[in-house]
Parts: C-alpha cells; sequence; structure tokens
C-alpha cells in the first residue's frame, strides 16, 4: 500500500468535525462544473489524517479512522465528520485549475473489524457519470492486493441540496480486517514510478529494435519519455520509412490510457510474427505518458500550471507546456523530413460518460480523403469486440480546436490520419451480448494489443511491405470472445455480495448495418 503505518499521530493530524459547508445549504448556485464547495481549503491532500467525533480529546482510538492520500496519484482534499457512520469526503481540484474535480485515490486505516461506514463524495465537477450506469469505485486493501468492484447496489450518484447541488457520489462499505489499509480509487491507478519501472525492465532486456530517451522534461523536471520501435535497417537515413505514433495520459486521471498503451507496446515489442512484421515496415513512436506532472500529482485533467494540455496543440509555450512543445516539434521535424512518411497519429483517452472503445476523427472537404479516413476505425472494429463503430464520430467542433487530432489533422500531410481513441472508464457492450462486461486492467491492454494489430491489417489491405499470407488476422467469433470474457469475469474482477461472508482470502466481505461516415456533432464533451 502506499500509506505509511498505523504511526502515533499527533495532535495536529487529529482532525475535530468541519460543518463549515452545513452553513451554507440553502445556496442556489446551479452550476455543474464550477461550484466553489470551498475549495480554498482544498490546495493539497490530507495527510494521515484522523477523524473523531466532537468534543473528543486524546489519542485517535480504533475506529477513528485514518485517511491518507499523501502519495504518487493520491487525492483527497479534506473530510468532514458527519456521524459515526457518516464522512462527507471532498476531492481536491487540479492544480490551478479548480474547475475539476473527478479523481480520487486515498487510503483508509486503524478501522475495526465489522466497521460499517457510508462515505459520500460531494464535490463532483461533472453531472454526466458513468455511476449513473452502473459503474462503481475501486477497492483493494494490504491484505487483498487486486483491485474489485464495490456492488453496485451500494453505490448512488446524485445531485445533492445539501452540498450547494453538487454532484455526490455515496458508497457504504464494511471494512472487515482491522490489520489492513484499504485503497479507494476512481479507476484503476497508474502511476509515473509504475510507468518509469515498466520502461526501465524493457531497456534491460537490450532489445535492438527499442530505443528509449527523453524527448523534453517536464515544468517539474520528469521524463517525456519517447520510444522508437523499429528494426536497425529501417532507421538508415536515406530510406523511405512510413511512421505511427501512438500517445496517451494527456489527461492524468484517464489511466485506462496508460493500460492501453502498455497493451500497445507490449505486443509492437513482442515475438509474435505480426509484431515482427510490423516492426521490419513501420517506424513506431510511442509517448506513454504526456502529462507527468499531473499524473504524480493526482490531477484529473491539468497540468501542475493548471492547463489542458490537450488544447494547447495549435500553440504550445516551451516553458508552460514543454511537454506538448516537445512532442509537436517532433512530429512536424519528421513532417518536413522526405525520409519519413507520416502515416497515423493516434491519441488514446478515457471517457467517464460512454461505453465501449471508439474514436474520435475528422471532417474534409476532399470525399476520397474523408473516405480514406473511415477505414481504419472499421478495421479496428472488426479485431477488438469492445470497440464500437456506432459510437465513432467524426468532427470539426471549434471547442476541440486545440486539441492533438484537430490541431495535427489540419497541419500536417494529407496522408496522415489522427484520430483520438477513446476506452470507457467502466465497461463495453456487443451487438452479440447486451450484458455489460467491466474493464479489467488486463481488458484495456488487450484493446492496446489489438490496436496493434490493426496496422497489420491496414497496411497489408493496402500492399504495403512483405506481409506473408500465414500472418492474416483471423480473430475468434465475437461470441466465442465474450463467453470467455464472461467466464474470466468473476476471476479477473471479483463483484462481493455484501450480505454473503467473502469465500476465500482474495475477496472482500462488502457491506450494504455498414457505418455511415458522416460529419457529427460531439455532445459527448471531454476528448
Amino acid at each position: 500500500m502506499s500509506s505509511e503505518n498505523n504511526d502515533e499521530l499527533s495532535p495536529s493530524q487529529t482532525k475535530k468535525p468541519n460543518n463549515n459547508n452545513n452553513n451554507n445549504n440553502n445556496n442556489t448556485n446551479n452550476s455543474d462544473s464550477e461550484s466553489d464547495v470551498t475549495n480554498e481549503h482544498l490546495i493539497g491532500n490530507v495527510q494521515r489524517v484522523a477523524i473523531v467525533p466532537p468534543n473528543y480529546e486524546g489519542k485517535p482510538k480504533k475506529g477513528h479512522l485514518i485517511f491518507d492520500a499523501s502519495f504518487e496519484c493520491g487525492n483527497l482534499g479534506r473530510i468532514d465528520y458527519v456521524n459515526d457512520y457518516e464522512y462527507d469526503l471532498f476531492i481536491r481540484p487540479d492544480t490551478c485549475c479548480p474547475r475539476f474535480r473527478c479523481w480520487f485515490s486515498f487510503t483508509v486505516e486503524n478501522v475495526k473489524a465489522d466497521q460499517r461506514v457510508i462515505f459520500h463524495i460531494v464535490n463532483f465537477s461533472k453531472a454526466k457519470s458513468l455511476y449513473r450506469d452502473g459503474m462503481t469505485p475501486l477497492v483493494k486493501s494490504t491484505s487483498r492486493k487486486r483491485w474489485q468492484r464495490l456492488p453496485a447496489r451500494n453505490v448512488f450518484y446524485y445531485r445533492s441540496p445539501d452540498h450547494r447541488k453538487n454532484y455526490v457520489m455515496s458508497f457504504a462499505f464494511c471494512f472487515d480486517r482491522e490489520d489492513d489499509v484499504y485503497q479507494f480509487a476512481y479507476s484503476f491507478p497508474y502511476t509515473y514510478t509504475k510507468l518509469q519501472n515498466y520502461l526501465d525492465n524493457i531497456e534491460q532486456r537490450q532489445l535492438d529494435y527499442v530505443q528509449r530517451r527523453p524527448l523534453v522534461y517536464s515544468v517539474q523536471k520528469r521524463r517525456l519519455d519517447l520510444l522508437t520501435v523499429a528494426n536497425p535497417s529501417l532507421l538508415v537515413k536515406g530510406r523511405r520509412k512510413k511512421v505511427v505514433i501512438v500517445t496517451a495520459r494527456v489527461h492524468p486521471g484517464e489511466t485506462p490510457s496508460s493500460y492501453v498503451c502498455q497493451g500497445f507496446i507490449e505486443f509492437i515489442i513482442s515475438d509474435d510474427r505480426i509484431a515482427q512484421l510490423l516492426r521490419e515496415n513501420i517506424v513506431f513512436y510511442i509517448v506513454p505518458m504526456l502529462n507527468p506532472d499531473g499524473v504524480f500529482l493526482g490531477n484529473q485533467r491539468c497540468s501542475l500550471l493548471g492547463f489542458d494540455l490537450n488544447r494547447v496543440w495549435n500553440e504550445p509555450s516551451i516553458w508552460a507546456h514543454p511537454e506538448i512543445y516537445g512532442i509537436k516539434t517532433h512530429i512536424m521535424k519528421l513532417n518536413e523530413d522526405m525520409d519519413f512518411e507520416l502515416d497515423f497519429f493516434i491519441d488514446i483517452h478515457a471517457h467517464s460518460t460512454m461505453m465501449n472503445g471508439f474514436m474520435y476523427g475528422n471532417v474534409y472537404d476532399d470525399a476520397n480523403r474523408f473516405e480514406k479516413h473511415g477505414v481504419f476505425p472499421r478495421l479496428l472494429s472488426r479485431n477488438a469486440e469492445d470497440f464500437s463503430i456506432n459510437n465513432t464520430t467524426f468532427n470539426r467542433d471549434a471547442l476541440k480546436a486545440g486539441t492533438g487530432r484537430r490541431t495535427l489533422g489540419g497541419c500536417l500531410q494529407d496522408s496522415t490520419h489522427c484520430y483520438t481513441l477513446e476506452v470507457s472508464f467502466f465497461s463495453y457492450q456487443t451487438s452479440a451480448n447486451s450484458q455489460a462486461i467491466p474493464y479489467t486492467e488486463d481488458l484495456y491492454r488487450q484493446l492496446g494489443r489489438n490496436l496493434a494489430r490493426t496496422f497489420h491489417d491496414y497496411y497489408k489491405g493496402n500492399n504495403y511491405g512483405s506481409w506473408s499470407p500465414t500472418c492474416s488476422i483471423m480473430p475468434r467469433l465475437k461470441e466465442d470472445r465474450i463467453k470467455s470474457r464472461l467466464t474470466q469475469q468473476a476471476t479477473n474482477m471479483p463483484i462481493a455480495d455484501q450480505d454473503e461472508a467473502f469465500l476465500n482470502s482474495e475477496t472482500f466481505s462488502l457491506s450494504t448495418q455498414e457505418f455511415i461516415y458522416q460529419e457529427t456533432r460531439n455532445n459527448n464533451e471531454l476528448e
């Protein structure tokens, strides 16, 4: 676990009830995203704060919960005691930008066995949420290190008149082991340190077709890693080569994008024959984490300085947005180099209101270019059961003008396809089965592997390179894959029943027609 052990707390770390927010219950502020629930008190994360009842004196006793978010990717700004069973929790807004409050990750310790609580996360900034469609928070503990989803019947998402009409997510939970430290999170965390360890392990393998270097450094001097994956013979100067660029995690709270990107990397550097063929014909440039400072700090959408880095691609600043400045400069140099033919730019995100994986593409006045732009999403839908061609949209919304997809789609050569690949924070459905299948870490990685395989289909279909006919992708029937996912679901992501004792040491007893490509306006925000 990320928090410290249950050390003795100093008096300054023991918190009495805070009822400041209750003095404003009649506030009529109707804002969905800019409500001001005492954000001035939410500058930093809580650090091993014990919450005790009113008028209590002395050291915290067993059952006086100790909250902590002072670790990498942690986010919890304040806790208010309501009664012995209920606590109001406040998400810390993004640094230098109070608008965004969605990501949370914190630990709880000093619990009593069978202690039941209700946590109210009271200051979400979004009206729409997958919590309304069955998504639930994740939990793990020191003795059970695999993330599990809480049962949907224990989770409620609603607008509360008691919290200045902010959106509140309430969930009930039972702590079953006194010595455990419990961690709760919005989605599967993926830290900057985890990425560095993963890339270090790749580097130690000394693969001659993988190069790693820091493209630039962030404001807080963290690496913006660039991976180059290609056979060395392909990188010889003077040889014409096709290029694919994949980026992820420009929005730090969108952790599923990191798992998708890792799955992509895992496949593209593997010994799989298709991966070998791709490396022999294509140069892959991969930036797995575009916003390392925001990730480290536990922000939802912004960088350290409060910028949404996916809105500054049109004119990035070398001092305020060095990450976007660095990657855009690299891309524009490739675009101008006669040795390189830049075919794809794909930026991976996660979506908080939509199911499945899907893409955003661009709209072009040239009908032939626009038609070609629709080919890759269709191919991906054939390889990935969780990818929805029906949710895929093409637009030129003015609000998205500063995104990587829109900016690069307008300034790179006409043959370059620029997309945003989105994946749901929660689950996916298929045409063959209406039952929602919750994503797991491995299912996110599987989407990344399928993304990589789709490049094989694309280039083989365009007769580029020497593709072996024995290596054509023939995916299993979707019905078979769906059945296998449903069979594995209980193993990969158990959803325990609150009314039954846990079954073994690994589970918690938790309480109480063809696509028509046309311009479509995106009403799902984000990207």
